[in-house]
């Protein structure tokens, strides 16, 4: 932990008391979204202290030129980065002549910020007292509508304290953006043109080199003590990629002036480009028709229905309630499954870090927690975003020189083409495709819908399972297949040969492709003869696969009795984490990237991924052997580590220490475990915090198409709950010391096992064991 400023509560996330070092870190945690756009936390009014500025809309990028490695062969020329989208919410305040802006103030009083999760709103509230002697008390509250994604609303809201207060409010459109990890200080937006009419101001820009084209627009009305003034801007201020309005309110002491400003973006992807400005008018009308009021109420309708569903309860410990409705929030904030062109990126909308794209978190992480808590049909979409990506992925491995169909699925990507710059991820973290097959099959093991598999996960796994053929090299000493050159999930290892994790899971993607064909030959004789007419694959090259899985080498160490994370990973000196010295943590902020790589510390769950993903491959008494091994050398510094150590240490009955990995990985940014904060959310690993929950604490596991659970509870917990959504029948599971409830919602019995016992569920009954 290296911040506690977050109050503890149950539905809100909460900071009282301005410091102005908080800011940045703040502006991350209360990052709101709606699936379609996002935005940080940042100051409506003027702020001239350290900030970082960022609103976002998804699906929109920029091919940002590396500034490394673009002049090799198969190096990706660009790194796709979500941009920094033109700035809707500014609204500069001017009091008694002087700028409402915190850092200037003489005093801040009663400075509060809530992020409200149960309802879906953002807030803050603060007297100010200002350099020429007025106070003011400020009310701000703002949100993103989930009913209708195009459009955000604020209600901002001054009261003179002590005299009375000329306030000017003067909300703008900014298209004059940057983002702040641009490689070549670049502008990303073309100005294009800008509108207004009354209230009413439209800012058109189009993104250099992608053309996507976004109408950023904001409508204002003003009010006196609750009453609307009517007025319109007395002013207008007009650049060419900005418009600012001027409105002028004179308050007596006690009486509150606000401006409410409806605001969001229209964009060519939905819309077409000429129709933009009139598809935001449309937006704003629907709006001001409704009112804020009204839309607020749709707003705590919408996550109502959201919670219904994913909520998970947590009786006795408030900041383990709180920090796993933290994730829940944020992981819908970003996405919610209604348009398959989009995907989950590990920031989602709170940064600019790792350029806003797709990552194999996606796979690994991400789908177990929507397969669950929404519909079998939002994973689908998930998985055929790969499949619309495929070409691509073929492609970018005839980068690399394989051939025939081989695919390669880029480590970070938009659009399906690789868009990662660093060299030891780009060309060496290729268990990435494993993750992409792996997903394919936990779909179908969890939901039990075959069809994907003939209709498009097949040609997937074809391409998947050709490239793991051919980068695999017969090592004729051994007698063995290997794979060299590669950098596994721990990324503080580079350029290594054999990674266990990714020889693992190449093997199970050939054997599990080879399984599939077959079966798709036999029960679906149509699907079978179209794929094999478009990808032309043969008897003999199945045979060259088979050849590879059956004959894999695996690293493995007598001595310890565990497989080796890699060739080499006993060469060096095992010196535990707990004997490093804390003020060398984390590492990756402190040495040098070359002691890095020579030491035997693992960033994540390595070797211990491949236990989790394929956990019936062993028995309890390796993974002990192997748990035991690992994560003593592991620093847990990448955000996707302690969710997997949570679950493999309650497999393990070690449940205070995985209740301390379920408190990192669940309050990993309200606590600020990494340092690294304000630089946004970390949004997929998020997804691993339920699955500590649901699959550790709760060992859910599907097994022969029957849901199995070996619950247990952490002795900080009275008792938790959770729904899960298996095959369109919503089961409650509630555990408390020593009994498990169920409740079915559903129309017909659903059988599951219990520690090994079976037990029959019937619908809106409940059942105790």
């Amino acid at each position: 932990m290296n911040q506690d400023y977050i109050i503890p509560d149950n539905w809100s996330i909460i900071e009282e008391g301005f410091e102005a070092e908080r800011v940045k870190s703040s502006e991350s945690l209360f990052s709101i979204g709606n699936g379609a756009m996002g935005q940080r936390a940042n100051f409506e009014e003027s702020y001239s202290g350290s900030t970082f500025q960022g609103s976002y809309i998804a699906g929109v990028y920029y091919p940002d030129k590396t500034k490394v490695g673009w002049w090799k062969n198969g190096y990706p020329e660009y790194f796709a980065k979500v941009l920094n989208a033109p700035n809707w919410i500014g609204i500069d305040i001017v009091i008694n002549g002087e700028s409402l802006d915190l850092n200037n103030c003489r005093e801040v009083k009663n400075f509060r910020r809530e992020l409200n999760m149960k309802e879906g709103w953002y807030g803050r509230s603060f007297n100010a007292v200002l350099q020429n002697g007025t106070e003011v008390a400020v009310n701000a509250k703002r949100f993103l509508s989930l009913v209708t994604d195009e459009l955000g609303a604020i209600k901002y809201e001054v009261t003179p304290i002590n005299g009375d207060a000329k306030i000017i409010f003067k909300p703008y459109v900014d298209g004059g953006v940057k983002n702040e990890d641009a490689n070549w200080e670049e502008k990303f937006w073309e100005p294009l043109k800008v509108e207004h009419s009354g209230n009413d101001a439209f800012v058109v820009a189009r993104t250099f080199k992608t053309h996507f084209t976004a109408a950023a627009f904001m409508h204002n009305s003003i009010l006196l003590n609750g009453s609307e003034t009517g007025l319109t801007p007395e002013h207008t201020e007009e650049k060419e990629d900005k418009v600012q309005f001027g409105y002028t309110v004179s308050a007596v002491k006690g009486e509150a002036a606000a401006i409410i400003k409806f605001g969001g973006y229209t964009v060519s992807l939905n819309h077409a480009e000429d129709r933009l400005v009139d598809a935001a008018k449309e937006v704003i009308n629907n709006a001001v028709a409704k009112g804020f009021d009204a839309l607020l109420e749709e707003q705590k309708q919408s996550w109502a229905s959201i919670w219904e569903m994913a909520d998970i309860t947590i009786d006795g410990d408030v900041k383990a309630q709180q920090g796993i409705r933290f994730n829940i929030f944020q992981l819908n904030q970003t996405y919610l499954g209604k348009d398959p062109r989009l995907n989950i990126g590990p920031k989602g909308f709170t940064g600019e870090k790792y350029g806003g794209s797709t990552y194999w978190d996606t796979e690994a992480y991400c789908i177990p927690f929507y397969m669950a808590t929404k519909d079998q049909q939002v994973a689908r979409n998930l998985l055929t975003y790969r499949y619309n990506q495929l070409d691509k992925a073929i492609e970018n491995a005839a980068k690399l020189g394989f051939t025939n169909g081989a695919a390669l699925y880029p480590m970070v990507t938009m659009n399906g083409e690789e868009c990662h710059n660093e060299w030891e991820i780009t060309f060496e973290e290729i268990h990435r495709n494993g993750a992409i097959a792996f997903a394919i099959y936990n779909y179908y093991r969890f939901t039990g819908d075959y069809s994907y598999i003939p209709e498009k996960g097949l040609e997937v796994l074809i391409g998947i399972a050709r490239f793991w053929q051919q980068r695999a090299t017969y090592a004729s000493q051994k007698g063995k297949y290997v794979i060299l050159g590669v950098t596994g999930p721990n990324e503080y290892e580079n350029n290594v040969n054999n990674n266990f994790y990714t020889n693992y899971i190449a093997k199970w993607c050939i054997d599990y492709t080879v399984e599939q064909i077959a079966n798709v030959k036999e029960k679906y004789p149509l699907d079978y003869e179209r794929i094999m007419g478009k990808v032309a694959l043969n008897a003999e090259e199945v045979q060259k696969w088979k050849e590879v899985a059956d004959n894999m080498y695996f690293p493995y160490s007598e001595e310890h009795g565990v497989y080796l994370q890699q060739d080499g990973f006993l060469d060096k000196e095992l010196i535990p984490v707990s004997e490093l010295d804390r003020s060398q943590r984390p590492i990756n902020q402190k040495w040098s990237w070359d002691r890095i790589l020579r030491s035997c510390y693992i960033k994540q769950a390595d070797v211990l991924q491949g236990f989790y993903f394929f956990e019936d491959h062993f028995s309890r008494e390796q993974l002990e052997k192997h748990f035991n091994f690992y994560e003593p050398l592991t620093v847990h510094e990448s955000s996707l580590s302690p969710c997997v150590h949570s679950i493999q240490a309650a497999v393990l009955g070690n449940m205070e220490q995985a209740y301390t990995f379920y408190l990192r990985t669940s309050r990993l940014d309200l606590d600020d475990y990494n340092k690294e904060v304000k630089e946004g959310l970390h949004i997929t690993s998020m997804a691993g915090t339920w699955m500590s929950i649901v699959e550790g604490f709760g060992g859910m596991r599907v097994k022969n198409n029957t849901l199995h659970f070996e619950p247990k509870i952490p002795q900080q917990w009275n008792g938790y709950s959770f729904k899960i959504n298996f095959r369109n029948q919503i089961l409650k599971v509630s555990v408390q010391p020593g009994e498990t409830r169920f409740t079915l919602e559903g129309d017909r019995e659903l059988t599951v096992f219990v520690n090994g016992r079976q037990v029959k569920v019937e619908p809106n009954t409940l059942v105790t064991v």
